[in-house]
């Protein structure tokens, strides 16, 4: 006896071995032995053989109609073999069984399944639906096609023109667009970017870099929402001193400023911070909008402030007004140690915003005890020595000299400047940024005023709602504050501490869902403005290579085959360089610069020596 049955989804036949009430031992065309239950046995056969009954019923069901079929079972539920004798008019053959089966086991949109063997045919509503859905799909890829054939051949269709920045950026795979451009894609070998690019939509490789930026962070565009330019206050004290600020050249939000003051037991350094939280509150339109974007974004040659141009102006700690600050006193003695420190909310006059392009002559003659004679300079002096104190007595000495480096894009042109972290000017402003930092934490923790805090342990910086050491600094506790005009965390923290001195209940508590959210939402974006600043470094790197027609390079070894070239943030592998240690310094071809991958190749030439730390120089 011959049988057919269904497994797992599929209609099979065999040969019976072996009978159980229960089971079938049964052994198929091809010699494989299986044991089927009773229950997923659909059709008993002596004649003819099992393999056959397959060949022949598929052979049939090739000849059925199905709509006619679904035409004649009518609306009640029935069994397949019931169905193949209305057909054929007598009782069928095994073989015309079967072939009535498959039709139906191959058509659910015409028949649904109601129990072994048995069927009932769909809706003619329902049909309808699923016939269209069928056509609709068909006519979808058919498109899908003839757009792929179009791009494959270097001519873009308008509708998928229209989408670029999507397809290029974000690509829905849901879309038949982006199934066109990845069907292109797969049969000319090409990147979609490069496949754009023939097709004369990918004119400027910067341009394709930054709008990647701009998909991802601005979708709606770059402009600011209507918004009210805050009125400063006008009952605050005025500070004791002017003050001064230090600066890159393109800087405009300037959110620190310093002060120097002598005293009867040494001097008195201030520490005045730009105070944007006195001007509107938590929920405002434009805390919205800082929300939103949480930081300024810096890419080579342009910038995304996190506030709105005109609030930043009536902020910005700009010479020759007198500015809203919070400001940190320190009375240090004569060999710079902490005799006491307190916080003030006041007007603070700035004389100057010195810049670093004019006043980074001073790190050499800070280092050789010479003078330049420049405005401020024995005050800088002085906060540098005061600097050097602070750092030592924090018991974190900075670890070398790492170099930064500065992008100028003018006109289509670039020019990289590097200057070395923890130069004297350096250091003068970042040991005044933890200092300020770490007080107005401890204020805050001493207070139990919720924060935001960095916190370093075992290595990891992350950030905290309670206070917790920073390692890294030696400092008890470390709440951004120093920049409020730049970073939304330091925005939020400038809230609680400016309620804090005035006795007011902090807008925020400390499991406030407005501060964790605050709080994570800036880790991932700030994470994700690192990269495409980095990512843009790069790009920039190699159009300066371009640029200046460099053809040999001088890199050190970072590990294997992976190096950094001298001069430049710029990190490549070069497959063709022997085993070298670390540090080896060599001497490399350039053969080839890809802007659209934002790729350097080149080729290994010689070894020309080792440097020394090289680790230190980072880009």
């Amino acid at each position: 006896m011959h049988l057919l049955y269904e497994e797992d989804g599929e209609l099979k036949a065999g040969t019976v071995l072996e009978r159980s009430p229960a089971s079938f031992h049964v052994e198929s065309p091809h010699g494989r032995r299986s044991k089927i239950k009773a229950a997923n046995v659909l059709l008993a056969f002596e004649r003819p053989a099992a393999a056959e009954v397959l060949t022949e019923g598929g052979k049939f069901a090739d000849g059925l109609d199905v709509g006619f079929l679904w035409e004649c079972s009518g609306t009640r539920e029935f069994g397949f073999e019931e169905l193949a004798r209305e057909y054929v008019g007598r009782e069928p053959t095994p073989a015309e069984a079967a072939g009535v089966l498959m039709k139906l086991h191959s058509a659910p949109m015409y028949f649904h399944r109601r129990g072994r063997g048995r069927f009932q045919a769909a809706p003619e509503a329902t049909l309808k639906l699923a016939l269209a859905a069928v056509e609709k799909k068909k006519r979808v890829q058919e498109q899908v096609a003839a757009w792929a054939e179009r791009l494959a051949k270097g001519d873009c269709p308008a509708e998928l023109a229209l989408l670029k920045d999507e397809l290029l950026y974000a690509p829905d795979r849901n879309r038949p667009e982006t199934r066109a451009l990845e069907q292109a894609c797969a049969q000319t070998g090409l990147a979609p970017a490069r496949l754009f690019e023939r097709c004369g939509l990918l004119a400027d490789s910067h341009d394709y870099h930054l709008r990647r930026f701009l998909h991802e962070f601005f979708p709606r565009g770059t402009a600011f929402a209507a918004h009210d330019v805050p009125q400063l206050p006008d009952d605050l004290p005025r500070a004791p001193a002017s003050a001064f600020s230090l600066d890159d050249v393109g800087t405009t939000e300037i959110d620190d400023a310093f002060s120097v003051q002598k005293t009867k037991d040494g001097l008195r350094v201030g520490i005045h911070i730009a105070a944007p939280s006195l001007g509107f509150a938590p929920g405002s339109a434009l805390d919205a909008i800082a929300r939103e974007r949480l930081s300024t974004a810096y890419l080579p040659g342009r910038k995304f402030t996190m506030l709105p141009e005109d609030v930043i102006q009536r902020f910005s700690l700009d010479h020759g007004g007198e500015l809203p600050a919070v400001s940190l006193y320190v009375d240090l003695d004569p060999d710079y140690a902490v005799l006491g420190r307190h916080t003030r909310v006041e007007r603070v006059p700035i004389v100057a915003n010195l810049r670093h392009a004019e006043y980074d002559v001073l790190n050499e003659g800070f280092d050789r005890g010479e003078t330049r004679g420049l405005a401020h300079e024995e005050d800088l002096r002085t906060l540098w020595r005061a600097a050097t104190a602070l750092e030592a007595r924090r018991g974190r000495p900075s670890a070398g000299v790492a170099l930064d480096y500065t992008f100028h894009v003018e006109n289509d042109r670039v020019r990289i400047v590097r200057r070395k972290r923890g130069a004297p000017l350096d250091k003068l402003v970042s040991e005044m940024m933890i200092l300020a930092n770490s007080a107005w934490g401890e204020l805050l923790a001493e207070r139990d005023v919720a924060a935001i805090y960095r916190v370093q342990s075992t290595g990891k910086v992350r950030f905290a709602v309670h206070p917790e050491p920073h390692e890294g600094l030696g400092v008890a506790s470390y709440a951004w504050m120093s920049s409020p005009l730049r970073r939304y965390v330091d925005l939020v923290n400038q809230w609680q501490l400016a309620a804090a001195l005035a006795g007011r209940r902090p807008p925020f508590a400390r499991n406030s869902d407005a501060l964790l959210t605050a709080l994570r939402a800036f880790e991932v974006t700030a994470a994700r403005y690192d990269e495409h600043q980095r990512g843009m470094e790069t790009y920039w790197s190699l159009r300066w290579l371009l640029q200046e027609d460099i053809k040999t390079l001088e890199a050190v070894v970072l590990r294997e085959n992976i190096v950094r070239v001298e001069g430049l943030p710029l990190v490549t592998r070069v497959s063709s360089a022997p085993t070298l240690e670390p540090g080896a310094l060599v001497r490399l071809e350039v053969a080839g610069v890809d802007l659209i991958e934002r790729s350097l190749g080149v080729v290994y030439r010689e070894t020309l020596g080792t440097v020394q730390n090289s680790g230190e120089e980072a880009g």
